[in-house]
């Protein structure tokens, strides 16, 4: 009797660690799915949308949109289908790396079609109208407004922070170089950085390399000026140290963008390079430590 009894108790537990077993799997199962969709919604999205021989970088964060430069004026239409193709309602914040009608030329037809919360850029003026009728919308609109120069973040949202390495507000003050004195910075998510550089110069690298040294590191570096030899000094390049290169320009441009210099630098770092001109509007994804690019041409 005592025999069958623990038996008995022996097989009740056997069959109790067998359903605990399946409880614990049914519990980590569930964990997992909850962690892929968690990072489903966590991802960030970075295009440099195709607007010819201009810049314009459209960032989605799970919190916000965010807009970095706007192209050429004649680009408008063709930027707006852009913008129009991603089902952009609301900008929260508008970027202007600097006041050349390649970058701003845009801005009338997001100010027009868009509701935009905020709206960023160096503080350099310039007498254009162009320029002119962009701050006079602004102020008419009442959208809050704020000059970035190195030292400054913003938050985008869901753990991502944009870092500003340039220019100095020193550098806006003293001098009239609209290139030189864009607005470069560098978007951190974890693990995953990128850096935005409108057209920056070799002068301007060489002044943040001074101040930044080795936090220039970025996995995903935009060309800045749109492949000139103006930009991209081999001691800038060895410091950001990409794994890709984003350049933003137009087919058979009159300025002879990329120039072969600056392509034979890239190749020399081992970078992937990424061109509008070539591939159309260059699509990255990232959930904070890996990241893919695809072309949308």
């Amino acid at each position: 009797m005592k025999k069958l009894q623990g038996k008995r108790m022996r097989a009740t537990f056997l069959l109790l660690l067998l359903v605990l077993a399946i409880v614990m799997g049914g519990c980590s199962a569930d964990r997992s799915a909850a962690g892929t969709a968690l990072a489903e919604n966590q991802l960030l999205t970075v295009k440099m949308l195709d607007v010819g021989q201009g810049d314009a970088m459209l960032i989605r964060t799970p919190e916000q949109t965010i807009l970095i430069d706007t192209g050429d004026v004649d680009e408008r239409d063709k930027f707006l289908a852009c913008l129009r193709k991603e089902g952009v309602k609301t900008i929260d914040k508008l970027i202007i790396t600097h006041p050349h009608a390649d970058h701003i030329g845009g801005a009338a037809v997001v100010f027009k079609e868009f509701t935009v919360k905020e709206v960023y850029d160096n503080g350099q003026a310039t007498s254009t109208n162009l320029y002119r009728t962009y701050l006079k919308t602004i102020r008419d609109k009442k959208i809050a407004y704020k000059h970035l120069s190195a030292g400054d973040e913003l938050d985008f949202g869901g753990g991502m922070v944009f870092k500003v390495f340039s220019p100095t507000k020193e550098m806006v003050q003293s001098g009239d170089d609209l290139n030189g004195n864009s607005i470069v910075g560098r978007l951190v998510y974890n693990d995953f950085s990128m850096l935005f550089t409108g057209d920056s110069t070799a002068d301007a690298e060489k002044n943040m390399l001074k101040t930044f040294g080795s936090a220039l590191q970025s996995t995903v570096f935009k060309s800045p000026h749109h492949g000139s030899k103006s930009s991209s000094s081999t001691a800038y390049l060895k410091a950001v140290a990409p794994e890709a290169v984003f350049i933003s320009l137009g087919a058979g441009n009159e300025y002879g963008h990329p120039h072969t210099v600056t392509l034979n630098k890239y190749e020399k770092q081992h970078c992937k390079v990424y061109r509008t001109d070539l591939d159309g509007t260059i699509a990255l994804q990232s959930d904070g430590k890996k990241y893919t690019i695809t072309k949308e041409k």
